[in-house]
């Protein structure tokens, strides 16, 4: 580690004389004494380079102006004329100005000579009082509301978005944005915590809804339609099918079922005439669309759509009866599962580029720009929205803004601030020294010139 001094003065220590010392690394890297925020670096140093040359020039010119003025004055002494008064006067005048200026640009940074004159280091000084005073112009004009929302007026971001959005290619790149984000947020998810989460939502949900209403309304308004028959008729084919293929387990059935004092031919007759009763009950209830048995499954349907929307017996059980489904391990691991299946539909689709899903979003997307493009009444309302949201948070948050201002300008080093500034600006500030420098000159000669002429 080795120490570099930016400048012809000498001080005390870091941070005094006309230029302060900073630390470099054997790599040329700067190092600051502690960590910091908003740390001196290497491109700092890089910019500090630039200014050293500056202050090279501007001290330059002071020491030209000094050599002048010595030999201005010696000629002016030895009756070389009058020029030399005139010289010596501009070249006097020049070396007042270069050094005001240079305790002027100093002053802002560091003390001059390690001197601790009032009201110099400025910036090391001042620093927490510029952070503030930041933050309050900062919030009095650019985080009030009249001037937010007439920013955005003149933006008018409703119209600018439709017509961006109008082009296709710009729309399928949200579209293919919004995919990834997408895929994105179910990749990190939990499937164990939504699968919780889902479930309890849909048990709850289900819980606190009453379905036998419901239930009631949507079956008497099929009975009505006749709806139910197609059913009904299905259930007497599969009825008749399954009894002419098992005809020997109902005859068994019937036959197992009888008293065993009775013979066994009886019991077989019995078993035979009760199956063929069945069958022919079940055949014509198949090919009868006007069986009584058919019309009295429609009275029943009908009282019992009734009894769910009215009864409340009827109605609470069915509750219970859902309840007790509900609270199956069965159905309470196909509702969790269905985050499953849900999750992997999302995904292929969203990476799929021709799935219907980002057809359509895509598809929304130019639809949307289409109609802010050209609807002024829609434009009108989203920036009213955009203006009434930016609004609210500049009017809430404001303080908060604005603090994050102070507190950020507060937390960084006095030292690094100040180096930092220096070599982005100080460049520009060695001008004001040069300036200083000529125009002092001038001045001074355009003074002892009046005087001159005053005087005689």
């Amino acid at each position: 580690m080795e120490r570099t001094r930016t400048g012809p003065g000498t001080g005390p220590g870091p941070g005094s004389g006309p230029d302060a010392e900073v630390a470099v690394a054997a790599d040329g890297s700067a190092r600051t004494p502690r960590s910091s925020p908003f740390a001196y670096t290497a491109a700092d140093e890089e910019k500090r380079r630039g200014v050293r040359r500056m202050k090279a020039t501007a001290t330059g010119l002071l020491l030209l102006v000094a050599v002048v003025f010595g030999l201005a004055t010696w000629a002016d002494r030895s009756g070389a004329g009058a020029w030399a008064g005139y010289v010596a006067a501009a070249a006097e005048a020049g070396m007042v100005g270069a050094l005001a200026d240079w305790f002027a640009v100093t002053a802002l940074f560091r003390r001059p000579l390690g001197l601790p004159i009032p009201h110099t280091a400025i910036i090391q000084n001042k620093k927490d009082q510029f952070g503030a005073s930041l933050g309050t112009f900062v919030g009095e004009n650019f985080l009030s509301t009249d001037v937010v929302r007439t920013r955005l007026q003149a933006l008018g971001i409703g119209r600018r978005l439709g017509t961006w959005l109008a082009a296709p290619e710009h729309a399928e790149r949200v579209t293919s944005e919004l995919a990834t984000a997408l895929r994105g947020a179910l990749t990190v998810l939990r499937d164990a915590d939504v699968q919780a989460v889902v479930g309890e939502a849909i048990t709850r949900r289900a819980d606190a809804a009453e379905i036998a209403p419901g239930l009631g309304k949507a079956l008497e308004k099929i009975v009505a339609d006749g709806s139910h028959r197609k059913a009904v008729d299905l259930v007497c084919v599969r009825a008749h099918d399954w009894l002419v293929l098992h005809g020997d387990s109902v005859m068994d059935a019937v036959q197992g079922g009888a008293p065993g004092w009775t013979p066994r031919f009886v019991d077989r007759k019995v078993g035979e005439r009760v199956y063929r009763e069945l069958l022919r009950f079940v055949t014509e209830m198949r090919d009868m669309p006007a069986h009584p048995a058919r019309g009295a499954l429609d009275r029943f349907l009908a009282d019992f759509a009734v009894d769910l929307q009215s009864d409340s017996e009827t109605r609470l059980r069915v509750e219970r009866f859902k309840s007790e489904i509900l609270a199956r391990p069965e159905v309470q691991d196909i509702i969790a599962s269905a985050w499953s299946a849900v999750r992997s539909m999302i995904i292929a689709a969203a990476e799929d580029d021709h799935s219907e899903l980002r057809l359509r979003a895509k598809a929304s997307l130019l639809s949307l720009g289409t109609r802010l493009s050209t609807d002024p009444r829609l434009q009108s309302k989203l920036d009213g929205w955009l203006e009434d949201a930016a609004a609210y948070v500049v009017s809430t948050y404001r303080a908060e803004i604005t603090s994050l201002i102070t507190d950020t300008v507060a937390s960084w080093d006095a030292n690094d601030t100040s180096r930092k500034i220096e070599a982005n600006i100080g460049r520009d500030l060695q001008f004001i020294r040069i300036n200083g420098t000529v125009v002092g000159a001038l001045a001074g000669l355009v003074i002892y010139t009046v005087s001159r002429a005053v005087g005689g």
